[in-house]
């Protein structure tokens, strides 16, 4: 976890943390782990309580946008005031969240444990991305895409447990998962004490290396958090499409089971996990924008073919649209920080709390079109999202400046 001691004013040019980066990555995939046991247990919870595809959009909705609220507050104060030690209470919400998703009673409960795994999400993203930066060095996108495939192999992991746990032995089996949020708590704490001893150093000396850039001008940064913002709104909107509803997809297209549908999830979430890597880690190389760009419009014709292929082809199809799709997101938010190199925290809030925040919204919206249509339709319509990718064009060049 720790890392040899230097002067403050030469961290910026050290080698990268990678046990702090391991430790927030370790963390990442036990949150997001937690997080995804929600969606991928939605057949559970649909027969328990009779839900409609309208309630399980509110469901995700209650969940992600409680996160996303929250999210671009908490990364303002922690640019003003750092709390090395809120990542073990945000994980805190998470545990409690969880143990209430077990032995809800009713939909309201299940309501109440969304929110709570929220805001849990609404601490940890934003304080854990700004970890990440503080022990990048200067391999700003490799150690965002490290932090950020935590959280995509916790997803991908999340529905095959449950497939394997929650499927096998019901929903009050959801509260096993309290251990992992308790092993969190554990290496968070650790985080903490890096953190305070040398990571706000490191984040000092970042500030003072920067103070005679000219900053640029407002309305360019204004056009590209704009662009940035529509660039989330496609990409999220898709996932949740995948993730909400590709079970129940397969299920009503193919007949597949509820265990093979979610087996084919994880196969997707796996190859969203890979991209991650590959985002940040070719952003380091090729700068951020051509990933952006590429990533966002080069999933445009798997997205248009995969409503109308059959069953294996979808599987296929699947992978690619995983792994372009998600090599985005590290080099927005990298990209995003490099805009506003002064609000590390307030801008990782912000496109983690729009990722959340959209993706609930697209899950309400989403689910409400497949009840007065069919989930086919939906899927036929979100393929063409990534068209908005074409915005990228409009992003100036920030490479270098952070």
């Amino acid at each position: 976890m720790n890392t040899p001691s230097t002067r403050a004013g030469s961290l910026p040019a050290e080698g990268t943390a990678y046990g702090v980066l391991a430790a927030i990555s370790v963390c990442h995939l036990l949150n997001d782990m937690m997080q995804s046991l929600l969606p991928a247990i939605y057949p559970v919870l649909k027969a328990n309580y009779g839900l409609t595809f309208g309630q399980i959009g509110l469901f995700t909705f209650t969940s992600q946008v409680t996160a996303s609220v929250l999210q671009p507050l908490v990364g303002h104060y922690i640019d003003r005031r750092p709390k090395p030690y809120s990542l073990a209470m945000g994980m805190g919400s998470t545990l409690c969240g969880l143990l209430l998703l077990a032995y809800a009673h009713n939909f309201n409960v299940l309501l109440v444990a969304a929110a709570l795994v929220g805001v849990g999400s609404s601490v940890f993203h934003p304080e854990s991305s700004r970890v990440a930066r503080m022990a990048a060095g200067h391999r700003h996108g490799l150690a965002q895409s490290l932090f950020q495939v935590g959280g995509n192999a916790g997803s991908a992991t999340g529905p095959l447990l449950a497939a394997f746990v929650v499927l096998t032995h019901g929903q009050a089996s959801v509260a096993w998962f309290s251990l992992a949020a308790l092993l969190g708590i554990f290496l968070l704490v650790r985080v903490g004490h890096w953190y305070k001893s040398q990571g706000l150093a490191r984040m000092e000396a970042g500030a003072a290396s920067r103070a005679g850039e000219p900053p640029l001008p407002r309305r360019q940064v204004a056009l590209a958090i704009t662009v940035l913002v529509a660039l989330i709104f496609s990409k999220f909107f898709y996932m949740a499409s995948m993730t909400s509803y590709y079970t129940f997809y397969l299920i009503s297209e193919f007949g597949v089971s509820v265990q093979g549908s979610q087996l084919h999830l994880f196969v997707f979430l796996a190859a969203a996990a890979a991209g991650t890597i590959a985002g940040g880690w070719i952003g380091d190389r090729i700068g951020r924008k051509k990933v952006i760009w590429l990533s966002i419009v080069g999933v445009l014709p798997f997205t248009l073919a995969l409503p109308h292929a059959n069953l294996f082809w979808t599987g296929v199809l699947s992978v690619p649209i995983g792994f372009i799709l998600a090599s985005a997101f590290p080099a927005i938010v990298v990209y995003a920080q490099e805009l506003m190199p002064s609000r590390v925290g307030t801008v990782a809030g912000l496109f983690f709390g729009l990722a959340f925040g959209l993706g609930g919204i697209g899950a309400a919206v989403l689910g409400e079109l497949a009840d007065a249509t069919s989930i086919g339709f939906v899927y036929q319509l979100c393929a063409f999202l990534p068209v908005i990718g074409l915005l990228a064009g409009f992003l100036p060049a920030v490479e270098g400046r952070a």
